[in-house]
């Protein structure tokens, strides 16, 4: 009797040590996937696997000491003790407890010896069962498929463990390495259960099937059981019993936390390093999101196209396959149907509780179909305009109205299937209901202490301007090199990397104003408040924008801002209150603005100030606040993707 007990308080350590292993490689899978080269560089997941091992070869010595009948059954402890130290399903665990103790007691004092070691025919047998279930399991997605591979992966335990059992009575070699392959093959199984759900239910199963197995082999093959006895079945009624209540408290729990989202996936289709409004945003929100405790995965195109799984202040990103583009030197796009074999395998090990969407092209659209398939809710925020396009492409001019036109078609019918949809501006939404799709105002958001304060050089020498962003054919930065030759006392500084670097460069030169216009390039986030807190005024003559961060990001500064009359740009720019608005593209105009700047410092700083005051409104917490609201209302309502088009929409 003392090896028995030695042996139940081994196998009770290693279900424990089980348990452990499943929650951390679990969570290595869920962040990096099935790749072994970037699993076998996770702490967690190698963690996991010392504690696997460890388990293991606990387990090996728990059934050289006791039955197989008794040995297995306490590996269902394990999930008890888990509730047990986290405090969820204590009664249950205790019901569990309680009915694997009596089932074990009642077998142990009237369990036998194995009469035979198994032949081949157990183990091809073994095989074949196991490996049916694993092709039944991979007609499913989702949690579909982690259940029936995890029960597949713990039937493959079970038999394995039989074998070992078998090995260590009869001395042969025989069932010890085959008992090693079937354990080898559940845990491959088990990662590809990680891979498509959540850890409870891979647990659930290995807890349950795993040792029902291996009873059921060491009973009717290995003849440790004889007559089963009445109060046998009463305490392995009393167990199950346990599991079910256990697993009914998890998933109530579960479901309880469902009213809070706790797991967000933003897709974005551009990310940094790629520097653009719509990647800087995708970056903002992930890393807000992450600082308030949220567990936030990004999925975006990889920029060198090759897969691969970071960690960032706290944000998980996940890189999939891209190509470049023949229009844009940095933009990268990741074709439907290759996302579509790296999305869904995403989904299905994050499971997460919300969806955010940043744009309908490859990573969007296939991100949003398959959330939309499996029930969750989605999210999509557009940042889109065929402006922002048409200049990297040899398109003709006259081809441009007609294919904007077959593009917000594209992004209704996408768009379309969301939950909630949002625009960064009340100007940016009524773009969208115009073409048939309901979209909410929320600002993209700027954090506004990182512009707090000034510099003692603004307001000396000459007016300086400056102008922040791509430098593509859409920010119209020539209107500004074109007014300068009519206001000689204004200089312009330019930070930003783009496609028409070298043209503005020439056009400074044949207008003659190159000695007054610098060119920065990319500069960090700590350099570009230095340069706003260095000039006087910002210009902002783009055309397609739909809110436009880094105007927001000067008037946070205190600058006065003089704008194109275009899109969303009135609604941060008032005149004569915050700056000034020009016709777009007139450089007369702009130059009139500039001259009543430059001979008038105290102006400046009055416009400055109310923009400041204005901008306050547009703070990334507030933003922050209202998304959160967003994913909360859709989680407690429990809502499905719909369609979502205005009245009169079609789809």
């Amino acid at each position: 009797m003392t090896a028995v007990l030695c042996a139940v308080a081994l196998a009770a350590l290693a279900a424990c040590c089980f348990a452990a292993a499943v929650h951390l490689q679990h969570r290595g899978v869920r962040a990096l996937g099935v790749r072994l080269g970037a699993l076998l560089r996770a702490p967690d997941w190698l963690l996991g696997g010392v504690l696997a091992l460890t388990g293991t070869g606990l387990h090996v010595l728990s059934l050289s000491l006791a039955p197989l009948s008794v040995v297995q059954p306490v590996g269902v402890i394990g999930l008890a003790v888990t509730a047990l130290v986290t405090g969820r399903g204590r009664i249950a665990a205790t019901v569990v407890c309680v009915g694997t103790a009596g089932f074990v007691v009642t077998v142990a004092t009237a369990a036998n010896p194995i009469a035979s070691a198994p032949d081949l025919a157990l183990v091809q047998g073994g095989v074949v069962l196991v490996a049916a279930m694993a092709l039944v399991g991979w007609c499913f997605e989702g949690r579909a498929r982690c259940l029936v591979l995890a029960c597949a992966a713990a039937v493959a335990y079970g038999l394995g463990s039989a074998l070992v059992k078998a090995a260590l009575a009869s001395g042969s070699p025989f069932p010890a390495v085959e008992s090693a392959a079937l354990i080898g093959i559940g845990a491959w199984l088990a990662h590809q259960a990680y891979a498509s759900g959540r850890a409870a239910v891979v647990i659930g199963a290995l807890t349950v099937l795993d040792p029902l197995t291996a009873v059921a082999v060491g009973a009717g093959v290995y003849g440790e059981i004889g007559a089963v006895s009445p109060l046998q079945l009463v305490c392995a009624a009393v167990a199950i019993v346990g599991v079910v209540l256990l697993a009914r408290d998890q998933d109530a729990k579960v479901r309880a936390h469902r009213g809070e989202p706790r797991t967000v996936l933003i897709a974005a289709d551009t990310f940094p390093p790629d520097v653009n409004g719509a990647a800087n945003f995708a970056d903002r929100l992930a890393r807000g999101l992450a600082g308030r405790g949220l567990d936030v995965h990004v999925v975006c195109p990889s920029p060198d196209g090759r897969p691969g799984t970071s960690v960032v202040a706290g944000v998980t990103v996940h890189r999939i396959s891209s190509w470049r583009t023949p229009f844009h030197p940095t933009f990268r796009i990741c074709l439907p149907w290759r996302a579509s074999r790296e999305v869904a395998p995403l989904l299905d090990r994050l499971d997460p509780d919300v969806v955010h969407v940043q744009a309908h092209f490859g990573v969007g659209r296939t991100t949003l179909g398959a959330a939309t398939r499996r029930g969750v809710p989605v999210v999509a925020t557009n940042h889109f305009m065929p402006e922002n396009l048409f200049g990297y492409s040899p398109i003709p001019r006259f081809l441009h109205r007609g294919l904007a036109r077959l593009a917000y078609l594209d992004l209704r019918r996408i768009f379309g299937r969301a939950s909630v949809i949002t625009a960064p501006t009340p100007t940016a939404a009524a773009l969208l209901h115009h073409r048939g799709l309901t979209a909410r105002a929320i600002s993209c958001g700027i954090d506004l202490s990182r512009f707090a304060g000034s510099s003692s050089e603004r307001g000396r020498g000459p007016l300086i301007v400056a102008f922040v962003g791509r430098l593509d054919a859409e920010k119209n930065i020539d209107v500004l090199l074109r007014a300068l030759p009519h206001v000689p006392e204004v200089r312009a500084e330019l930070v930003g990397i783009g496609t028409c670097r070298e043209s503005l460069a020439d056009l400074a030169v044949e207008l003659g104003v190159a000695d007054r216009v610098v060119f920065h390039g990319f500069r960090s986030d700590e350099d570009l408040v230095g340069v706003l807190h260095r000039v006087d005024a910002f210009v902002m003559p783009g055309t397609a924008e739909l809110q436009s961060i880094a105007t927001m990001e000067a008037m946070a500064a205190g600058l006065p801002v003089l704008a194109a009359d275009a899109v969303a740009l009135p609604h941060l720019v008032r005149p004569g209150e915050t700056g000034f608005l020009f016709p777009p593209g007139d450089h007369i105009m702009l130059a009139a603005a500039l001259a009543e700047l430059a001979d008038n410092p105290a102006r400046r700083r009055t416009l400055g100030a109310a923009g400041r005051a204005l901008i306050t409104r547009h703070d990334l917490a507030t933003t922050l606040d209202e998304f959160q609201a967003v994913y909360r209302g859709l989680v407690q309502s429990a809502v499905t993707p719909t369609v979502h088009l205005a009245p009169g929409g079609r789809r």
